[in-house]
C-alpha cells in the first residue's frame, strides 16, 4: 500500500471554493495546524506503508488530524468523520485545500490506522504535541524537568460483572459462534438460560440470595453442557484453522468463566470479568463512591507548574504505584527529550526504588529537608487530579471502547494528546483574543487623532 502525500495545487480550480477563502485564517484551529510538525509524521509512519501493493493509503495528515480532532471533540469515529465534512475548520486542520462534500474516510479505517501506529506510534504524537506547547510559548523548557506523577484506573466498556451475567454472556457467544462456524449443537438453551439470568437478577434486588445462588448456579450447569457438547463435535468436525483458532480461545474463556469462583484461591488463574476483553481487571483505589474499578491502571506524568502531560503509561497487571515510577517517568524522558530531575508523587509511592542523583523524589507530607520553594512544588502536586478529572471528562479515559491491552496504551495516549492540544488551544484563543483587542484600539486611536486633524 502506497502512502498519498498532503499536496496543494498550485493552480487554482474555479468551480471549487478554496478553504482559505472561507475560513478565519486567526481561528486558534488554523494557527494550531500551522504549529504541528505534520512533515515529522509523515517521516515516522511513512515506514509502515508498502509502495506498490494495493490501493494507496490515505495521508498521514488526515489519518493523524482525524484522530486528534475525535479525541478533543470525546465523539465516535462515525460522528468525527461525519462532522468532517461539514466544518471547513476541521477540513483545514486535516491539510485539505478546497471544501470537500464527500466522506474523507470508512469511519472502519480509524481502528485500522491506530491498529497500524500502534502505542509507540501514538507516544510519538504525544511527543509532537510536547513539542507544539513549546512552539506556542504554551510551556517553557524549564518545566519538563519538574512533574508531579500519579495513576488512576481507565474504565472499559464492560457491564458490572456479576457471576450469572457472566455465565450467560459466555454462553450466547458460544452459541453465536458455533452457528457461524457451522456446528449444530443438542440445545442453545436461549429461553432458559434467558429466563434464569432474569430471575437471577430480579431475586438477588429482592435480597431473596437462596433463590438468586439457585438460579446462578442453573447457569452454569447450562454453560457446561454447551462447553461439554462443543468440545463433542470438535472433534468429529475437521474446521478452517481460524475458525478453530477462534472457537478455541472463546472456549477457554468460558472454562475459566465456568470454574473460577467468587474467592480466588492461591494458584489460581486470573479471574475474568468480560467474555469480550478477557484483559480487564478489578482494581480498588479505595474510594467510598465505587469501591471497585473495572480497567487498566494508567501512570500519568504532568509538568508542575502548567499540568502538560508528558506520559500516560497503561500499567496491565494492577501493579503497586511505586513499582511503576521508572516506566512512567521514561516514558515522559522518551516524549519530551529531558530526564525529571524533581518528581512529587502522594504517599502511594512509597518504596518507588527510584534512587538515582539525577531524579529526587519527594512525597507528599516529607517534613525532613523541604526548603518553603519544595513545599509549594508539594503543594502543588495535587494538580494532577483535576488533569485526570479533564481527561475523563472531556476525553475518553473514563470508558475505553478500544479493544485489547493494545487499545488500553493507545486510548490513554491519544486522551493525553487531546489534554495537551486543549491547552494549546486555549492558548492561541487567548492570543488571537489580545490581537482582535489590540487591533481595534489602535484602529480607535487612529479615527481620534484622524477627527482632531
Amino acid at each position: 500500500m502506497a502512502l498519498r502525500e498532503t499536496l496543494h495545487d498550485t493552480d487554482i480550480d474555479l468551480f471549487r471554493q478554496e478553504l482559505v477563502n472561507l475560513i478565519d485564517l486567526r481561528h486558534e484551529l488554523c494557527v494550531l495546524a500551522g504549529k504541528i510538525d505534520w512533515k515529522a509524521l509523515e517521516r515516522q509512519f511513512g515506514g509502515l506503508y508498502a509502495a506498490g501493493v494495493g490501493r494507496p493509503g490515505h495521508p498521514i495528515r488526515l489519518m493523524v488530524g482525524l484522530q486528534l480532532l475525535k479525541y478533543l471533540r470525546n465523539i465516535s469515529d462515525e460522528e468525527v468523520v461525519a462532522t468532517w465534512t461539514e466544518n471547513p475548520y476541521w477540513q483545514y486542520f486535516c491539510g485539505e485545500q478546497y471544501f470537500c462534500h464527500d466522506l474523507p474516510i470508512d469511519p472502519s479505517l480509524m481502528t485500522g490506522f491506530r491498529n497500524r501506529i500502534g502505542s509507540e506510534g501514538c507516544e510519538f504524537i504525544l511527543g509532537l504535541t510536547v513539542q507544539t506547547g513549546l512552539a506556542t510559548k504554551t510551556i517553557a523548557a524549564s518545566s519538563l524537568a519538574v512533574v508531579n506523577v500519579d495513576t488512576t484506573v481507565q474504565d472499559k466498556a464492560v457491564a458490572f460483572p456479576t457471576d450469572a451475567r457472566l455465565l450467560n454472556k459466555a454462553r450466547i457467544a458460544l452459541v453465536k459462534l458455533t452457528q457461524q462456524v457451522g456446528i449444530k449443537l443438542r440445545q442453545p438453551y436461549t429461553f432458559i438460560g434467558q429466563k434464569a439470568f432474569v430471575q437471577s437478577a430480579r431475586y438477588a434486588h429482592a435480597r431473596q440470595f437462596n433463590r438468586a445462588k439457585a438460579q446462578t448456579k442453573k447457569l452454569r450447569v447450562i454453560l457446561g453442557r454447551i462447553i461439554r457438547d462443543i468440545q463433542r463435535k470438535t472433534e468429529q468436525l475437521q474446521l478452517p484453522v481460524k475458525a478453530q483458532a477462534r472457537l478455541g480461545k472463546l472456549l477457554e474463556i468460558a472454562k475459566r468463566i465456568h470454574s473460577q469462583q467468587r474467592v480466588r484461591a492461591e494458584g489460581d488463574p486470573p479471574k475474568i470479568y468480560s467474555v469480550h476483553a478477557p484483559e480487564v481487571e478489578c482494581i480498588a483505589k479505595g474510594k467510598a463512591h465505587k469501591q471497585y474499578e473495572f480497567g487498566v491502571k494508567v501512570g500519568l506524568v504532568t509538568t508542575s507548574k502548567e499540568s502538560f502531560v508528558l506520559a500516560a503509561a497503561s500499567l496491565p497487571g494492577n501493579p503497586y504505584d511505586g513499582h511503576t515510577l521508572n516506566q512512567c517517568l521514561d516514558q515522559a524522558k522518551r516524549t519530551c527529550g529531558v530526564a525529571a530531575s524533581q518528581v512529587f508523587v502522594d504517599k502511594g509511592y512509597k518504596g518507588h526504588g527510584c534512587t538515582t542523583d539525577a531524579c529526587k523524589v519527594y512525597i507528599s507530607g516529607a517534613k525532613r529537608g523541604i526548603t518553603p520553594a519544595l513545599h509549594k512544588r508539594l503543594k502543588r502536586r495535587s494538580a494532577i487530579e483535576p488533569v485526570i478529572g479533564h481527561m475523563k471528562s472531556d476525553s475518553r479515559l473514563a470508558r475505553n471502547f478500544l479493544k485489547g491491552a493494545n487499545g488500553d496504551a493507545v486510548n490513554a495516549l491519544l486522551c493525553a494528546c487531546a489534554h495537551n492540544l486543549r491547552k494549546i488551544l486555549n492558548k492561541l484563543r487567548l492570543f488571537c483574543a489580545q490581537m482582535e483587542i489590540g487591533l481595534s484600539d489602535l484602529l480607535a486611536m487612529l479615527r481620534l487623532q484622524q477627527a482632531r486633524l
